[in-house]
């Protein structure tokens, strides 16, 4: 590797300054109406159904024929900036020279043609592997990798085709493969052979226009195992810093490139980059890889490399990968406060920060930079509190640095309302819940049942602020008209102040509610301007309204006559407060027939009416009571289900991790007692270990960071046994009698968590 370094800092001498190769895109009177807000839907549904037989034919299943040709109903996903703040280059068309400066571009090179197939070299390894005779396995690699003319030689299908299309690479995939698996059973000297041709082919390539065939070499490099070596990370990220330093158009080519590779070498390629921005960050050995100041361009190519690499994941018809799967949980341990602020206060300029690259930060940094700077603002607005005081000569109150929440259990709604809405300045300060008439201090058991309740009562189907749609299994709001929706702000504060107070509540909403409360992720400054009015599809209506969601798909793939037959105008109804209201979905709406040819603009204007227009002003009071806790530039870096997830929790449920977790007072995990216990815990079914779980900790959701971060305890408490278990909620405690017996536990406890409502002080 020493004439590799070498030849590498001849790279550094002839490498001329890269142009910027950030990505910029950072990555939102209690009378109620009737408790269905869309009563018609069930006669679009049997009005289908009549036209359906009136036509004498079966409606197509199948919804892709219309949806393809309209992006507004496709759920297709849309290409993530890839560097949309980085100006683009000036291109001038060679017509718009002076006759002087007119030449012809040089053409292509002619690629030599290379006749072996994938059978022929796994033949070739096969006898290398039994003689030991290598010299043709040693040829071919040396041949391959010496230059980006060979390397599409190689592996190209048709050595002078143009491919030069987002869809096809022209490259033999199942070739590419075979040569890269037998690569590493190969001898060293083949190996570094390969790597040394790979150090020229970069060396050769640096300068020039790119070519179809350029990006085709480039598509093959950066599968080479070779790189899961620190050995070869100088050579990787140099080959890093040449695909990050492609225009936005070759970008566009690598990442439809990338989403055809198999799922399991996709995510390889994905995993690679990740430990190679993990070990760049902490190297195992301090003199493993040159010092950090020489190479800072490392860790911003690699992170750029990868968001295409996450690009493709969006755009690919399903994902290749979970979101999750792209964070990098070493960043969990950076100063990312410190990174935060590189990005508030440089934007998506030339200046890297990770927050540029969303996708890469997990969950839990996500929650902590919010809440840490959420707890700025309220620390500045606790200091202008205290001075203020101070200069006043007027005595300094803690409870200044609290949001005291003081309620009647009787009067829960209205209190909590009048509370927030008058303490509205202090939402972002520490929540601390009092019920009037009962004793105690909280320490987070009374807040956790506080949250509770409320959310119990305001979600109840009497209520009528919600509707639970039966067949989603979700929450959606009621569409009922009033003057005040004060309570649909309630809601939103509620959900914010969760966030900020780590409180996990169990909440149904479908995700397009979470997508809405980042449209806009920051609340903008025109009071006028509307909010939540995200882009609704018909995979959105799919999510809460599934049989109506069927049927406009049916509508649109109808091959009869739609206006005969379905005598449908741009004109709905609903049912509010008992009666029956029309609404034309655009102007005149109630005289335009619905036909074939404008049947796709019908169904968007009722998605969008559905899940936008009819419940604005209740969203807008929801989002706002939202945005005044967690207001912060961090919510441009989440994702809906991100959102969803600091929210609600997590509803995955692993005891196994629990129990790795658990502390112990008074037992250890070695005694009889603790024992009998986690062997009843694990044999639960879901259901009762969801209720163990709200017994202990006041909810049955796991908070972000997961089960470690509950600080879970069992403790000992010398009662007799026929005693109950007891929880401290506050301390996600629970107290076991020493139980003699698995059976007498598992009785006793099941009893317990069965039982538990309210909040008691032991």
């Amino acid at each position: 590797m020493d004439g590799e370094h070498s030849a590498l800092s001849g790279v550094e001498r002839e490498r001329e300054r890269l142009p910027p190769i950030y990505n910029s895109s950072p990555p939102a009177g209690f009378g109620r109406g009737a408790k269905q807000p869309f009563p018609s839907l069930g006669t679009f549904i049997s009005t289908l159904s009549q036209r359906r037989d009136m036509a004498g034919r079966g409606l197509a299943g199948g919804i892709m024929g219309n949806l393809t040709g309209n992006p507004g109903l496709r759920h297709g996903r849309e290409l993530p900036p890839i560097c949309s703040d980085v100006r683009q280059k000036q291109r001038l068309s060679i017509d718009t020279l002076p006759p002087e400066v007119k030449a012809p571009f040089p053409s292509d090179p002619i690629i030599p043609l290379r006749t072996k197939t994938t059978k022929e070299f796994q033949e070739d390894m096969e006898r290398a592997l039994q003689s030991g005779d290598w010299r043709e396995v040693r040829g071919f690699y040396l041949t391959t990798f010496d230059s980006f003319i060979e390397i599409n030689a190689a592996f190209k299908r048709e050595a002078n085709g143009l491919f030069n299309t987002i869809e096809d690479s022209g490259v033999n995939t199942k070739f590419v493969n075979a040569v890269y698996d037998a690569l590493l059973n190969t001898p060293q000297d083949i190996q570094k052979s390969v790597l040394k041709g790979i150090i020229n082919s970069l060396l050769r390539e640096w300068k020039g226009p790119r070519t179809k065939d350029d990006l085709r070499a480039y598509f093959i490099l950066v599968q080479n195992p070779q790189y899961s070596s620190t050995s070869t990370y100088v050579i990787y990220a140099h080959l890093l810093r040449q695909i990050a330093a492609l225009s936005e158009a070759d970008h566009h080519f690598l990442v439809h490139w990338f989403k055809k590779l198999s799922a399991r070498r996709f995510r390889q390629l994905v995993e690679r980059l990740l430990q190679f921005i993990s070990t760049r960050l902490f190297p195992a050995e301090p003199d493993e890889l040159p010092p950090l100041s020489k190479c800072a361009w490392w860790i911003p190519s690699a992170t750029k490399v990868l968001s295409l690499f996450n690009a493709a994941n969006s755009v690919s018809s399903a994902p290749i990968m979970s979101f999750t799967d792209f964070y990098n949980i070493t960043l969990e341990h950076i100063d990312f406060m410190e990174d935060y602020r590189t990005w508030q206060n440089y934007g998506n300029s030339n200046r890297f920060s990770f927050c540029q690259f969303p996708f890469i930060l997990s969950t839990v940094v996500k929650k902590a930079i919010i809440q840490k700077d959420s707890e700025q603002q309220m620390i500045s607005q606790a200091r202008q509190s205290l001075v203020s005081k101070v200069s006043r000569r007027q005595r300094v109150d803690m409870n200044l640095l609290f949001l005291n929440i003081k309620v009647r259990r009787a009067q829960l709604l209205s209190d909590s309302l009048d509370e927030l809405t008058r303490k509205r300045c202090d939402l972002k300060k520490k929540l601390r819940v009092t019920f009037v008439g009962e004793a105690g201090l909280d320490m987070g058991g009374l807040t956790k049942e506080w949250f509770l309740l409320l959310i119990r009562q305001i979600f109840h189907t009497d209520y009528g602020m919600f509707t639970y749609m039966k067949d989603s299994r979700c929450h959606w709001f009621s569409s009922w008209k009033c003057d005040n929706y004060s309570e649909f702000q309630l809601v939103g504060t509620l959900m914010g102040l969760a966030v900020y107070n780590s409180i996990a509540l169990d909440i149904h909403f479908p995700l397009y509610c979470y997508r809405k409360l980042l449209t806009p992720p920051t609340v903008p400054c025109d009071q006028n301007a509307l909010v939540g009015m995200a882009n609704a599809t018909l995979d959105d209506l799919q999510q809460i309204m599934p049989e109506l969601a069927h049927g406009l798909g049916e509508l649109l793939s109808y091959e009869g006559n739609v206006e005969e037959d379905f005598y449908l105008t741009f004109q709905v109804f609903q049912e509010e407060m008992g009666m029956v209201k029309s609404y034309n979905l655009k102007p005149g709406g109630d005289k335009i027939p619905v036909t074939k040819q404008n049947r796709k603009e019908y169904v968007q204007l009722y998605v969008d009416f559905l899940l936008n227009k009819s419940i604005y002003k209740q969203f807008a009071a929801f989002y706002h009571g939202f945005h005044s806790v967690c207001a912060s530039d961090a919510l441009m870096l989440l994702r809906p289900e991100e959102v969803e997830m600091l929210v609600c929790g997590s509803p995955e449920l692993d005891m196994g991790a629990l129990q790795k977790a658990a502390q112990y007072e008074g037992y250890s995990k070695t005694d009889a007692t603790v024992r009998c216990f986690w062997d009843v815990v694990l044999a639960f079914p879901l259901e009762l270990q969801k209720k163990l779980l709200h017994f202990a900790t006041g909810s049955d959701r796991v908070p972000v960071g997961g089960m470690a971060d509950l600080n879970f305890k069992i403790a000992k408490i010398d009662v007799p046994t026929d005693w109950l278990p007891i929880s401290h909620t506050c301390f996600n405690q629970i107290c076991l009698p020493p139980y003699r017996t698995r059976k007498e536990l598992k009785q006793k406890l099941t009893i317990a968590i069965s039982n538990a409502e309210g909040f008691g002080l032991e």
